[in-house]
């Protein structure tokens, strides 16, 4: 749902138009079996894929010459826009994608290519953002987590974020549409906020690879934790928690990926996203505004 409500943004900012219909279940057994279909299907797809780029991946150490490093190197874009083709009707993560991921990975690195971020992205004062009310949709997954645990760890501890469907005026809304901090080019709302705010470490573009695939999934990582941390997202989604306590679980999970990821100590990586319940400020609700609050 999430990635065809970014998609029809797309479409209307480019000036079309673009409905969302949502099918809440299909009667019997017919759920599970559209399922198997649709992963079997994908498997196939990545299979095909992952065995064309082994197998230029042996061709690409051998050093041939320079018409044939060309080819070697056009290939990589086939299957990379390959990959990102498959990657989008993924609808139920198909357990080959990591395989075919790391094999077009590979190839890129022998060949010493990567693809750029595209989009140009606006510089952020940190301090013009402190004190304020942050703002996102409800039933929050990878991207508005990370956000979250980006905003509390690096921007403002205690700030204040809000669960809605749109913001109010003086708020600052990300990972929504027409937000503040939002989907620029091929980069996803964490990618954006780490680009605006100037957050460059090693620990961050780890976890932004991470949150990249997993929201995206667009087949430009295989770093080994996004299986896992993909499958307890998904857990978490079938459980009915309320936002507050997704947030709360996120920012735990990020934090605890950031200080592996950065090799930080863990005495250092706890401040300031594990403030104790005691600091925490109570929660308020805006007189007439619908949607949770946090701090």
């Amino acid at each position: 749902m999430e990635a065809l409500d970014w998609l029809a943004q797309e479409i209307e900012t480019e000036g079309g138009e673009a409905l969302v219909l949502r099918i809440e279940g299909l009667q019997g057994a017919a759920e599970g079996r559209l399922v198997e279909l649709f992963k079997s299907a994908r498997d196939e797809d990545y299979r095909k894929i992952a065995a064309e780029a082994e197998e230029a991946a042996s061709l690409a150490g051998k050093e041939p010459d320079l018409e044939a490093q060309e080819r070697l190197r056009e290939l990589v874009a086939r299957l990379r826009r390959r990959l990102a083709e498959v990657a989008r009707i993924d609808f139920f993560q198909a357990a080959e994608r990591v395989a075919a991921s790391a094999m077009v990975a590979r190839l890129e690195e022998a060949l010493g290519r990567r693809e750029p971020a595209a989009g140009e992205v606006p510089a952020a004062s940190r301090e013009r953002y402190r004190g304020r009310c942050w703002v996102t949709r409800p039933r929050p997954h990878v991207d508005r987590l990370a956000c979250a645990w980006l905003i509390r760890r690096f921007l403002d501890p205690e700030a204040e974020i809000r669960y809605a469907e749109a913001p109010e005026p003086d708020e600052v809304a990300f990972d929504m549409r027409r937000a503040e901090f939002g989907h620029i080019g091929n980069r996803c709302s964490f990618e954006t906020m780490l680009a605006a705010f100037g957050l460059d470490d090693p620990g961050l573009a780890a976890l932004a690879e991470i949150v990249h695939e997993i929201d995206l999934r667009d087949g430009r990582s295989a770093r080994p934790e996004i299986a896992g941390v993909d499958s307890i997202l998904a857990g978490w989604s079938t459980l009915s928690l309320p936002d507050s306590e997704l947030e709360r679980l996120g920012i735990a999970l990020f934090e605890g990926l950031y200080g592996a990821c950065s090799g930080a100590r863990l005495e250092e990586a706890a401040q300031p996203a594990a403030s104790s319940p005691a600091r925490r400020r109570p929660r308020r609700t805006r007189k007439g505004t619908a949607g949770a609050k946090s701090r």
